[in-house]
């Protein structure tokens, strides 16, 4: 998800469920090698946490690889599922899929380098090669190097005429390939992605796969991550309330607003947490009116929960 699961929206969404795996954005080897910016940066309360890497060359993925470990990533894994066309014109996401000997040599050299997982994400094909025998090819190609860990996009992507935003909802859905998958490769590890958004679905895959990746419906709806820990993990503790998670969020704002950040770009995680409730039309307005500008509102988070709170008091008296 890139540009949106970033090192903020990750510190919010481990407040949600202490066990779920986060992923981070995509970042390529060569914003990592050659990139100015603080790419592998991440607070120590995400974890467990993995970092999503995009490239194709052997040495520049294991030098990024051999990084991301010494700076206490959970695991590592290779996105060859994005169809973005900056992505194509790199070399490396989705495209990949038609070079599954290139990911093989990334995940050997990768593996040589580190002890922490080397997993890959992918789809179930890509534009023409899209039947099962060709995704077949491509995690066996990878499993012979010694990947057992594989996160299946089940939706093909189409590198030739659709946009990334079209590639996320016109390729039909084809959940059985991957369960297909599992009964053919049973000692790997094989999680599933796409179109999830309840715990119903969620306990479907699981009676054919070993783990689930939901991304959209938790940006969108973040509250919904709350309850993983309860219905996933088994654990009897009660979900962390909305109200909790603003007051924890705004404690986190100030640090890195004392560190130069923005609280904007940490509110903007954010919008959804209300989704469904009452007032939550109001929070999503007042953070995007108060949170942007030159003048953005100070201690927004607790200012919006006030006019969430004042909200959802007056419905109560009418």
């Amino acid at each position: 998800m890139l540009d949106w699961t970033d090192k903020h929206c990750r510190y919010f969404l481990r407040l949600l469920s202490k066990h779920t795996l986060l992923y981070t954005e995509m970042v390529t080897t060569g914003a990592i090698i050659y990139g100015k910016g603080d790419y592998l940066g991440f607070n120590h309360e995400e974890h467990p946490v993995a970092l999503q890497l995009g490239g194709s060359d052997p040495v520049a993925m294991a030098e990024c690889a051999a990084r991301a470990q010494a700076l206490g990533y959970d695991e590592v894994n290779i996105n060859v599922g994005c169809p973005s066309d900056r992505v194509k014109n790199g070399r490396f996401g989705a495209c990949l899929m038609a070079e599954p000997e290139s990911v093989a040599q990334c995940v050997k050299a990768m593996q040589a380098q580190v002890t922490i997982p080397v997993t890959v994400k992918c789809r179930i094909g890509i534009d023409d090669m899209d039947e099962y025998e060709d995704l077949s090819r491509f995690i066996n190609t990878a499993a012979d190097a010694g990947c057992d860990t594989f996160i299946v996009h089940a939706r093909k992507a189409w590198l030739k005429g659709l946009s990334p935003k079209e590639n996320r909802e016109i390729p039909p859905l084809n959940y059985p390939r991957v369960y297909q998958l599992k009964k053919e490769f049973p000692a790997l590890s094989i999680s599933i992605n796409g179109g999830i958004k309840t715990y119903d679905d969620v306990s479907e895959h699981l009676q054919h796969l070993d783990g689930v990746m939901v991304g959209r419906e938790v940006y969108a709806n973040p509250y919904l991550l709350a309850s993983a820990d309860q219905h996933v993990f088994g654990e009897a503790t009660q979900p962390i309330d909305r109200e909790t998670i603003v007051k924890h969020m705004h404690d986190y704002a100030q640090r890195q607003v004392a560190n130069g950040a923005r609280e904007w770009h940490i509110a903007r995680h954010m919008l959804g947490l209300f989704q469904g409730q009452p007032g939550g039309r109001v929070w999503r307005r007042y953070l995007s009116q108060n949170g942007t500008g030159k003048n953005p509102q100070p201690a927004l988070l607790l200012r919006g929960l006030e006019a969430v709170q004042e909200t959802v008091s007056q419905i109560r008296v009418a």
